[in-house]
């Protein structure tokens, strides 16, 4: 790594810091996090997808799973052929890889290598819509995560590739994110404004 690298690194970490600190300390979270769900909940409609996976919140993320619990519910008041499943992911710290699993509410859980709740012994499921968390999100559809590139990783293993949604909130909203040469934008983010990208 030349010092300009480790120059973009430290401006990298620096600004997902400042982003994260802004998200825990958003007075008006409550607010926002309806507004998203709105969003989320609007756009799902007419979506073909049977199997979507998410994430538990952690760190003043953006709980989508209210949303989805709703989209799920709302599919089984329609005699579809198939029942709406959500998953939430599975990391193998050792591979450094992501599964996904079925997620209820109420299912039993444990916790990860990262102490990040999963779900205990549920079914693997593949997802074809994957909500993924935003530290921060700019132009062009890239995401800003927290750097360990799980998300990366995973997404480049699946065949087929999932549709991507980012969701954050506004304040994540970075004009000038540089992407690096191995992100993937993805294919949509939703924040507690509407559909930022594609814009």
């Amino acid at each position: 790594m030349d010092n300009s690298d480790a120059a973009k690194a430290a401006q990298k970490k620096a600004l997902r810091k400042a982003l994260l600190n802004l998200r825990l300390e958003m007075p008006d979270r409550l607010q926002r996090s309806d507004l998203l769900q709105r969003v989320m909940r609007i756009w799902l409609v007419g979506r073909p997808d049977v199997v979507i996976g998410a994430y538990w919140p952690i760190k003043g993320e953006f709980d989508p799973l209210p949303a989805l619990h709703r989209w799920k519910e709302d599919g089984e008041l329609i005699d579809r052929p198939q029942p709406r499943r959500i998953g939430l992911p599975v990391v193998n710290r050792a591979h450094k890889t992501m599964t996904f699993h079925s997620w209820y509410p109420g299912c039993p859980m444990e916790e990860d290598a990262y102490g990040i709740p999963k779900p205990k012994d549920t079914e693997l499921i593949v997802p074809t819509l994957l909500f993924v968390p935003c530290v921060g999100y700019g132009p062009g559809g890239y995401r800003l995560g927290y750097g360990g590139g799980f998300y990366d990783r995973m997404l480049a293993s699946l065949s087929p590739k999932p549709f991507t949604v980012g969701l954050g909130f506004g304040s994540g909203f970075v004009d000038d994110l540089e992407p690096e040469p191995h992100d993937v934008p993805l294919d949509a983010i939703l924040n507690d404004h509407g559909v930022v990208w594609p814009v």
